[in-house]
């Protein structure tokens, strides 16, 4: 069957009905279906709409607490601590980021650590909004575990993304964003479903030995980006977004995707750079420029490109969702 072309705000409306059909509160239902509509505009599928079945399953299930209202339990002049209350990260992320646009701006530089949070999508958004807002900014997140250190077999390290975004001048901003694994967990899932092999070198088994068998791999730890210097980068990733933080470590997190055990309790961590001052952000759009022309001029592309393209597109003709998608987020809205 065709997709359903959709104009954003209409699927961010539905699918916020159906989280509140399942407990969740109205802030934080649009909250999160607004983080999950702009993953699928960019063509993160991974954390757009394959996340509303199991976000609604550990919100009826009360993995994740619907009503959180998360806070700012210590602030400082140039940091802020914020309690997700086991929500879901995205009013708390909206919560660090209006608390960052307050701070940067008085400090220089500011931090935002939230701990005791949920999956949060792609990084890409939450570093972007702040970029509109004229700071650059620097994210860390820890996930649950799925990467061994090198040379080990036993996961311990989560895929840990980080990401990047800074403003620029008549251009959207300049985000890159990335996880540490070689590929997503997500595509082994979907292997997995659909019977079908993987490439060599994505992950390992519980042997620690490389394997094209899915489910091999979903038992075993997949494989960092750049090999030992990713599982180095995924290190010090697990140290600033949780060891800082006060959150859960990747080993001791529960699964973003089953609604049985404890809430996930991972943490983020957001810096933001004022660029306005006569600091170290002095003349840096004029810099910035210069270094990305001399990336463009040799006909490379800038990360983000495709995202940007995406979104193009989307505008122009709609947002499609898929007949099942749809259905299955119809039927959350009407199962209760």
């Amino acid at each position: 069957m065709a997709d359903t072309l959709m104009t954003k705000e209409d699927v961010e409306a539905l699918i916020a009905k159906a989280f509140e059909a399942c407990g969740v509160s109205q802030t934080n239902a649009r909250s999160t279906a607004r983080a999950l509509v702009a993953a699928e505009v960019d063509g993160q599928k991974g954390h757009g709409f394959s996340r509303v079945a199991s976000y609604a399953a550990q919100a009826r299930s009360g993995k994740v607490k619907g009503s959180a209202v998360p806070k700012v339990v210590n602030r400082r002049s140039a940091m802020v601590e914020i309690d997700a209350d086991h929500g879901f990260a995205y009013p708390a992320l909206d919560l660090a980021i209006e608390e960052l646009c307050v701070l940067a701006p008085q400090a220089g530089i500011a931090a935002a650590m939230v701990s005791r949070s949920h999956h949060c999508g792609q990084l890409a958004l939450h570093v972007e909004r702040l970029a509109e807002r004229g700071l650059a900014s620097l994210m860390v997140a820890n996930t649950p575990k799925a990467m061994a250190p090198w040379g080990g077999t036993a996961a311990i390290f989560g895929t840990n993304p980080i990401a990047f975004a800074a403003p620029r001048v008549n251009e959207p901003p300049l985000v890159i964003d990335l996880s540490l694994s070689k590929v997503a967990r997500g595509k082994v899932m979907a292997a997995a479903r659909a019977g079908d092999a993987i490439p060599e070198g994505w992950a390992l088994d519980a042997e620690g030995q490389k394997t094209t068998d899915p489910d091999a791999a979903l038992q075993g730890t997949m494989i960092p980006m750049g090999d030992a210097k990713g599982a180095a980068l995924a290190l010090l990733v697990e140290v600033l977004a949780a060891t800082l933080t006060g959150a859960n470590a990747s080993k001791d997190a529960s699964s973003f995707f089953e609604a049985e055990g404890t809430p996930p309790g991972v943490g983020q961590l957001l810096i933001a750079f004022d660029l306005g001052g006569q600091g170290f952000g002095s003349g840096f759009a004029a810099r910035l420029e210069d270094l990305l022309t001399s990336i463009t001029a040799q006909g490379a592309r800038l990360p983000g490109t495709r995202r940007l393209a995406a979104r193009q597109a989307v505008s122009a003709q709609g947002l499609a969702v898929p007949v099942q998608a749809l259905r299955d987020i119809e039927d959350l809205t009407s199962a209760v």
